[in-house]
């Protein structure tokens, strides 16, 4: 198919600057054949006012709730028109040519399900934040380390290669891998739902992509601070959440085993150590939901 159309979908709460600034890289893309969806996620400043006046071209839905990154995305492809979805984050920016890479590689194999880019931090371009996923997804301690993290741009990776997660900020799925799965899953709310994403699309049998020839910038952590006791919460809880839903029972055993020996002492005497207890309290009640399958 000649230049297919892909729906690339941003999330907005409370950031229309951001949101702005997405959506004028966007603009400058060469790609030919795209929609922008922008869905906001009950914004209570005059986000949706600010956003539509300036591109009336883009679809604008306004959710009545914040039903998270899993919820608002959803919503998003549930009404996008595209033969690829890409999930944006809002805090980031594209460089004009880095769709047609990404499509080039996903209409070039037919058994690719999904792709990448390789993303730079926007702060500091001569490091990057992804050059594909972790040669394991460690499922037993829940972590995970995106390959090529803080290392220099340029990089030596240059051709389009299998990788085994897709990243959270620029996830591209083909429509019919996403129909065929489903959607993301909405228990995560936010975080490790892009590792659930992409072992469904490996266990589906599809390949990931990383296409290093495409590349986009990324202000890390803009939407929320990571030490923030929100953030605390969804991380300690879906990390447990993830090991379950794609471990066997045996292994998950031992992955609880772990987490309650030696994650959840160490990382308890930590916040105590800093006197975070705010931290500490949002840690173990993430803890305590994830152990409780809440």
């Amino acid at each position: 198919m000649k230049n297919p159309c892909v729906s690339i979908i941003l999330l907005n709460m409370n950031q229309p600057a951001l949101t702005i600034d997405c959506i004028k890289s966007l603009q400058r893309c060469t790609y030919p054949n795209l929609e922008i969806i922008v869905v906001d996620q009950a914004s209570k400043d005059n986000s949706v006012e600010l956003i539509s006046a300036q591109f009336p071209e883009v679809k604008m839905i306004s959710n009545k709730i914040n039903n998270g990154f899993t919820g608002g995305n959803n919503t998003g492809m549930s009404q996008a028109t595209g033969d690829y979805f890409l999930l944006l984050n809002n805090d980031t920016e594209v460089a004009p040519g880095f769709l047609e890479p990404m499509v080039e590689a996903l209409e070039s194999d037919q058994l690719a399900g999904a792709a990448s880019p390789l993303i730079r931090f926007f702060q500091n371009p001569g490091k990057i934040q992804y050059a594909g996923g972790p040669d394991k997804i460690d499922l037993i301690r829940g972590r995970n380390s995106w390959r090529g993290w803080m290392s220099d741009y340029p990089t030596s990776y240059s051709s389009v290669e299998p990788t085994n997660a897709a990243h959270g900020a620029a996830f591209m799925i083909r429509k019919k891998v996403a129909d065929e799965i489903g959607l993301l899953d909405d228990d995560f709310f936010i975080y490790f739902e892009e590792l659930d994403w992409s072992i469904r699309i490996r266990n589906a049998g599809y390949k990931i992509l990383f296409v290093p020839s495409s590349e986009i910038f990324h202000k890390e952590s803009m939407t929320m601070p990571k030490e923030h006791p929100f953030r605390v919460r969804l991380m300690t809880r879906n990390r447990i959440l993830l090991s379950r839903k794609h471990l066997a029972k045996k292994l998950f055993s031992l992955s609880l085993f772990y987490t309650v020996l030696i994650s959840f002492p160490g990382n308890c005497l930590k916040y105590l150590l800093r006197r975070r207890i705010e931290l500490l309290k949002a840690y173990t009640k993430g803890f305590y939901q994830g152990i409780v399958n809440q």
